[in-house]
């Protein structure tokens, strides 16, 4: 069986890829009328018959996958996998020989649009100094080029691969560099115009970095510190409420005294005394002593209708059981030195 010449066919994925064959084998095919495509597997010991050729009719055995065009008798892959590149071949029977044409198909993921990151700048003399990265997402076996659509600036822009360090005058605002990402299958071209490297440009991003550190650092410091506070204040404000009503009380000491009250009187016996009148009064120290004073005139016990309802359980120290002077409460709270 003769071999003939082995050719490469780049297909893209997830688009139709047609396999021709040339004019010499067409005009085989006419003349004896037989032909088959076939493809390899992994298993090199078995290949995979995917459509039969014989006199004007056909088998297409991957119906759905392949379309076969009898105008010409290529084949077209329509849906193309990363599976379906492979060795084909295609052969024709000459009588007791066949001619064969071996086509190897590969695959390849498109390019998607590139973009273009400025990593770092630099301004002195007059001068921009910029590093540009230009990468796509998506693609196999992507190159990177760089170049500009004017002559007279094409050496600043020259470059191979996806780095390009560029240094220009800030008064020149014209250069514009092109990044080409490539494969194979497809290319795709971005533009860096240099009014874009400005000390504007560069010292807004560092500004929105800056401003993206003081956004998490500052609220995460005042948290901080008004737990901080908070727990130191916690303990003394259990401290104080603690120690207030001993406080209070140590501070207060009552003391009782008796004062002589003499009524203006309307019709009454001579005989009668005047009445006393008892006063507790609070005051800060030790009580004085409570005995009534020397010459003072026994208290005569008052009527029932004119005594006074006692507002505190303290009886008066100088009352006597058979007298009952009327009663009169006084505070007065002074607070310890």
């Amino acid at each position: 069986m003769g071999r003939g010449a082995r050719e490469t066919v780049l297909g893209t994925l997830g688009k139709a890829t047609i396999l021709r064959i040339p004019p010499e084998l067409r005009n085989l095919t006419l003349h004896f009328g037989k032909a088959v495509w076939k493809r390899d597997t992994e298993d090199p010991q078995r290949k995979l018959i995917l459509l039969e050729y014989c006199h004007g009719n056909y088998t297409n055995y991957m119906q759905g996958q392949n379309r076969f065009h009898m105008l010409d008798f290529s084949l077209e892959i329509l849906n193309t996998s990363r599976q379906d590149g492979q060795l084909y071949e295609y052969i024709v029977s000459k009588g007791p020989e066949e001619k064969v044409r071996q086509i190897q198909l590969e695959v390849y993921e498109p390019v998607s649009d590139p973009s273009i990151q400025i990593l770092s700048w630099a301004l002195a003399n007059g001068s921009c100094t910029v590093t540009l990265n230009c990468t796509a997402e998506r693609g196999d076996n992507i190159s990177y080029s760089w170049g500009s659509w004017d002559s007279s600036t094409s050496g600043l822009c020259s470059h191979h691969g996806s780095l390009l360090n560029l240094s220009y005058p800030l008064q020149n605002t014209s250069i514009t560099c092109a990044c080409m990402a490539s494969n194979p299958v497809s290319r795709r071209v971005v533009n860096f115009s240099s009014s874009e490297c400005s000390y504007e440009q560069g010292g807004s991003a560092g500004l929105r970095t800056e401003h993206l550190v003081l956004m998490v650092l500052v609220p995460l410091a005042t948290l901080f510190t008004v737990v901080f506070v908070a727990r130191l204040a916690m303990p003394k404000a259990s401290q104080e409420r603690s120690h207030l009503p001993l406080a209070e009380d140590s501070a207060v000491h009552t003391i009782y005294s008796q004062v002589q009250r003499v009524e203006k009187q309307k019709v009454a016996p001579a005989a009668e005394d005047p009445s006393c009148t008892t006063i507790y009064a609070a005051a800060t120290g030790l009580p004085p002593d409570t005995a009534p004073a020397p010459g003072r005139a026994p208290c005569t016990p008052r009527s029932p209708q004119t005594q006074a309802p006692a507002l505190q359980s303290h009886p008066p120290l100088s009352q006597s059981p058979d007298k009952e002077p009327m009663t009169v409460y006084a505070s007065v709270t002074m607070p310890v030195a």
